[in-house]
């Protein structure tokens, strides 16, 4: 991690860094579950402000290897206006975590919850999103995904930012698929030959 994005991570990090303790494990069905519950949570919680809520990340990827840790994308009118939804997220047992210019993200403070909060028209949303949906339909990139986190998860990193920052480029190839996808100029794959099911190292 080069000084200028340290910099920005301790600027941005509420409470300082932490050490990571990186821990990919197989799809389980109770993390849908565990969504549904944060998110009426959430609405309950921030009643106006609210403009959607959505399940992101591994876990939102049924069979995809994954950190146990559950993703949220909560859109709001302003996330500048934190008066508008802050309070009432920290009261609900959502602390801060993340605050950057566009984004914060609150967690559970059992740290199994990560709730990202954005306004609706960022590229992050869409990015988020059109990554979540390839990957359920795509299960070559699935198997990608799920070897990298696993690979990178033997590592050991000093800060699970740094562990991050290790899957972007993978991500990046991804992400440029999934955008020719929703563009209608590519068609999910199947699964490689010889491959195991998806989330499942086969040298594990």
């Amino acid at each position: 991690m080069d000084a200028e994005r340290e910099a920005h991570l301790d600027e941005v990090l509420i409470g300082g860094r932490e050490r990571a303790v990186v821990s990919v494990v197989d799809y389980d069905e109770r993390w849908p579950l565990r969504f549904r519950e944060v998110a009426e949570r959430l609405r309950r919680a921030v009643t106006e402000d609210v403009v959607g809520v959505e399940h992101i990340g591994s876990t939102s990827v049924p069979g995809l290897a994954a950190k146990p840790i559950v993703d949220v994308l909560l859109t709001v009118a302003e996330v500048s206006n934190e008066a508008a939804y802050l309070p009432a997220l920290e009261s609900a047992g959502f602390p801060l975590r993340v605050r950057e210019p566009a984004h914060r993200m609150v967690r559970t403070p059992a740290r199994d919850v990560h709730v990202h909060v954005y306004e609706p028209g960022r590229p992050e949303v869409r990015d988020h999103l059109d990554l979540r949906d390839w990957l359920r339909v795509d299960a070559e990139d699935r198997e990608l995904y799920a070897a990298t986190k696993r690979m990178l998860a033997r590592q050991q990193w000093n800060d699970v930012n740094d562990y991050a920052d290790a899957k972007t480029e993978v991500i990046s190839d991804i992400l440029a698929r999934a955008r020719a996808w929703r563009a209608g100029a590519m068609v999910p794959r199947a699964r490689p030959p010889g491959v195991g099911r998806s989330g499942l190292d086969p040298d594990s």
